[in-house]
């Protein structure tokens, strides 16, 4: 479905319990498969100080949110241009805390986070590992939002860890919860690790999580690593772009019959509104 001239973009939000899971990879990756199938797409890369959307694509960026506020810029102007059509934004260093802002920088972010919102059809937020407090907000703004993990005890633990963070803090009764497994073996240890999140988040949380799907354990995304190209690119046979094909064309059809009501923008003023200095 086209995107309405003003129509704000849909928000995903990709968070995780603890780094080393694959979080940014799954993000940049599924925001080219995005990209591939026609769809305008932005990476909002919000790991403050510690972002790596830029190395994953082996380019240095000239400016991130950080100098945006320090010299005015407009966000147009910090809009870096990666491969396959896709832009991102990077984080920088230096703003550890939205909810410390003084009023005329929080007004010229939102300002200009209107802006974007407004200009494309995905904007995806690479959340860093854990739940800082402004990490909660962009989370419970977002249309929806993806927690990754991989098939380890450590991780799944820390996934939930962070899952119940977020539900305690929630205040929407419409959050939208999905689960991305990342290197997993086969469909079957994906949905192993699934159920049991799943078991738990329904019983001790009594909320839903929704499985979006896995990318299969595969050296190509290793390789692809440290070539600094995306795997979505590197290699069109690999059991990891074909994993990720499958898990945008589930999003994607799960999109077609549900209407998210993206108000990203009203929900992210309300919730920093009150917070800021």
């Amino acid at each position: 479905m086209k995107k309405q001239q003003g129509e704000q973009a849909h928000t995903i939000a990709v968070f995780s319990g603890k780094g080393g899971v694959g979080k940014s990879n799954f993000a940049l990756n599924f925001s080219i498969g995005l990209s591939e199938r026609g769809k305008k797409v932005l990476i909002f890369d919000l790991d403050i100080g510690m972002g790596n959307i830029d190395i994953l694509l082996g380019l240095q960026p000239k400016h991130s949110i950080s100098t945006m506020l320090e010299k005015n810029l407009q966000i147009s102007d910090i809009i870096e241009e990666g491969t396959h059509n896709i832009s991102y934004i990077a984080a920088g260093t230096g703003l550890n805390d939205f909810f410390h802002l003084d009023r005329d920088k929080y007004n010229y972010f939102m300002q200009q986070l209107q802006h974007v919102t407004n200009s494309f059809d995905y904007i995806i937020f690479d959340l860093g590992a854990g739940m800082s407090e402004e990490h909660l907000a962009f989370i419970q703004a977002a249309d929806e939002s993806i927690v990754v993990t991989t098939t380890e005890p450590t991780s799944i633990t820390d996934a939930y860890a962070a899952i119940k963070r977020l539900i305690v803090h929630n205040t929407r009764e419409d959050l939208k919860l999905s689960l991305l497994v990342n290197r997993a073996t086969d469909e079957q240890e994906a949905q192993l690790a699934y159920s049991k999140l799943k078991t738990v988040v329904t019983k001790f949380l009594d909320h839903s999580l929704n499985f979006i799907g896995f990318i299969r354990e595969d050296y190509t995304v290793v390789q692809a690593v440290k070539k600094q190209v995306p795997f979505y690119n590197f290699n069109e046979k690999s059991k990891a772009k074909k994993s990720m094909d499958n898990v945008v064309n589930t999003f994607m059809d799960e999109a077609k019959s549900t209407t998210p009501k993206r108000q990203f923008i009203n929900r992210v003023k309300s919730m920093f509104s009150r917070k800021v200095d």
